[in-house]
């Protein structure tokens, strides 16, 4: 739309789009730059986004963090790791540049002018560990966790981390402690122990809501930033939608938005940030740019993220990557919860595997969640479908490790298990092997063989399929009791068990191009003035999913990019 002759209901000098890691960012960084005219706009009721329901971890080498922690990293090791993970990947040398050199600045600056604090992940590895330059921690972070409290009665407008990263719905964990839990290593029960008696105990809290007070993950890196903004008064205006972008030529210089029903102009004097997300809930766009089968239903992403983004920087003539590509990851779409799980930990345990409908494994359930998803789709046929997929698995299993929502046998018995999960078919059970697989109608004979297999590799220590468990990031989500290899245990004790898993996502990874500035760029080539966009509404620049938090550190990276370009601003 132009802006001639148009009336502006409203001027600000940074309007950013979008509550999570990457608009916060933009908004808090501007205002540390000089620019305290700031308006943020979010489209639904709360803060956050896909950000807080995330595990919200970012990945950046060589942060300040790290080096505190002493570990031993290097630009150059980081530029040949991500060098060899995206290799054939539409992603300019440029942009891996400017990323790993201003991570760790932006991590810095908001270090030591904002609220923000992360805490280095000692035993987290890049998920491609096998690759030269790869490391086996420090370089993936984790928000610190905060009290609600301190955000006053702002808490209110939080969005919690989501419902699986919650113990009982309630307990907020760190990831850390998430995996402690979820393999139960020693020491898992003091821990649990302690969570539930300081939840029990923070009565005060308690009688204002059920969610506990400590925040974790993904909703305490928005928490800490919201505060951040809080103690700034940077105003956010919640239900409000971007419909138009308005352009004098071919800068951007407002914005049209609908707000509670109302449709109100807003005048930008310096720039416009975009940071709403994908458009992994609008069915349209995913049947017309992403591999089938597409769903939906399948997303665990933000249920507002339909591309109102995507659509108004198309609107300007800007260029898109990376359009066919998400952050995959195999979900489990349990009945009447209100949106789908990420299916991550539980299939890497060890005793247990990933079947299709011949019955038959397609790739290393311990790997990474975004690589085996693409091993998902490369061989999905009409003819043999790898989704949906069955996570397979028997009473042993079921005793010691937590599986999705049916957890362990002693936290949820069989008979607590609700008969809709069964009638569904999201969860089969069955006396034999043979006889699971008639229940789920699946091919009877591959599935018996592939349970054999498995078996076979548990004695030995080595998949002959997959190679399963050979990487470090293969033995994270493992086992350390179980030898020879801590990923692979037999298959062998009935009754057995499967649930039923799809080929979800956490968003999606296509969208504007842009800059080393996060400048969005013309069909032209030019870049569009004025207008920036960050986070999932803008093409990935690790489009591979290298590490755990290659979204949300680039998100906030090329947020600090943004507010520097519109001020001036030298780091």
């Amino acid at each position: 739309m132009s802006a001639t002759n148009e009336q502006w209901d409203r001027e600000v000098d940074v309007l950013v789009v979008g509550t999570g890691n990457g608009g916060l960012t933009a908004a808090l960084c501007n205002w540390e730059m000089g620019c305290q005219d700031v308006l943020v706009i979010e489209k639904g009721s709360k803060v956050g986004g896909t950000s807080a329901t995330s595990g919200g971890g970012i990945w950046v080498p060589n942060s300040h963090y790290a080096q505190a922690a002493g570990a031993e990293d290097s630009g150059e090791a980081a530029k040949a790791y991500l060098t060899n993970t995206l290799f054939g990947e539409d992603v300019p040398e440029s942009l891996i540049d400017a990323y790993l050199d201003n991570g760790p600045k932006m991590l810095r600056f908001l270090h030591d002018r904002t609220d923000v604090r992360y805490e280095s992940l000692e035993h987290y590895p890049d998920y491609y560990t096998n690759m030269e330059g790869a490391r086996e921690g420090h370089r993936s972070l984790e928000p610190a966790p905060i009290m609600a409290s301190k955000l006053g009665e702002n808490w209110r407008q939080m969005t919690w981390t989501h419902h699986m990263m919650r113990m009982f719905n309630r307990i907020h964990f760190t990831q850390v402690e998430a995996h402690t839990l979820m393999v139960q290593l020693p020491g898992w029960k003091r821990l649990l122990a302690g969570m539930i008696w300081d939840y029990i105990r923070d009565i005060p809290w308690r009688l204002r809501t059920s969610i506990s007070r400590r925040l974790c993950c993904g909703s305490a890196g928005v928490a800490r930033l919201y505060l951040s903004l809080i103690k700034r008064n940077i105003p956010i205006q919640f239900n409000t939608r971007l419909t138009q972008l308005i352009a004098e030529g071919s800068s951007v210089v407002g914005v049209e938005v609908d707000s509670e029903g109302q449709t109100h102009r807003i005048r930008v004097r310096k720039g416009v940030v975009l940071a709403a997300g994908g458009f992994e809930k609008n069915q349209a766009l995913r049947e017309r740019h992403l591999p089938a089968p597409t769903n939906t239903e399948w997303s665990a992403g933000n249920p507002l993220n339909e591309g109102d983004a995507l659509d108004c920087g198309l609107a300007m003539g800007a260029r898109t990557r990376l359009m066919n590509d998400a952050w995959w990851t195999t979900t489990l779409v349990v009945p009447d919860e209100p949106t789908p799980r990420l299916a991550i930990m539980e299939k890497s345990f060890p005793g247990s595997c990933v079947v299709n409908r011949d019955g038959k494994r397609f790739a290393n359930e311990s790997q990474n969640y975004m690589a085996f998803q693409k091993a998902l789709f490369a061989t999905h046929t009409d003819e043999h479908p790898n989704a949906p997929a069955w996570h397979i698995f028997d009473s042993r299993f079921r005793k010691h490790y937590m599986v999705g929502p049916m957890m362990t046998e002693a936290m949820k018995p069989d008979w607590q298990l609700p008969k809709k999960w069964f009638d569904t078919g999201f969860v089969a059970k069955a006396g034999s092997v043979a006889e699971l697989a008639r229940t789920l109608g699946i091919d009877e004979e591959g599935l018996q063989q592939t349970v054999a297999s498995m078996n076979q590799y548990a004695i030995t220590g080595k998949d002959e399929d997959f190679g399963r468990g050979d990487s470090a990031y293969d033995r994270y989500y493992a086992d350390p009791a179980i030898k020879p290899n801590p990923c692979l245990a037999a298959i062998d004790q009935p009754p057995y068990y499967a649930m039923r898993i799809e080929a979800g996502d956490f968003g999606t990874l296509g969208g504007l191009d842009t800059d080393t500035n996060a400048r969005v760029i013309h069909e032209s080539g030019a870049a569009l003035e004025g207008l920036y966009a960050v986070g999932n509404c803008a093409a990935a620049i690790l489009p591979t999913y290298p590490g755990p938090g290659a979204t949300l550190g680039p998100a906030m990276t090329m947020a600090y990019q943004a507010a520097k370009h519109m001020n001036a601003y030298q780091d």
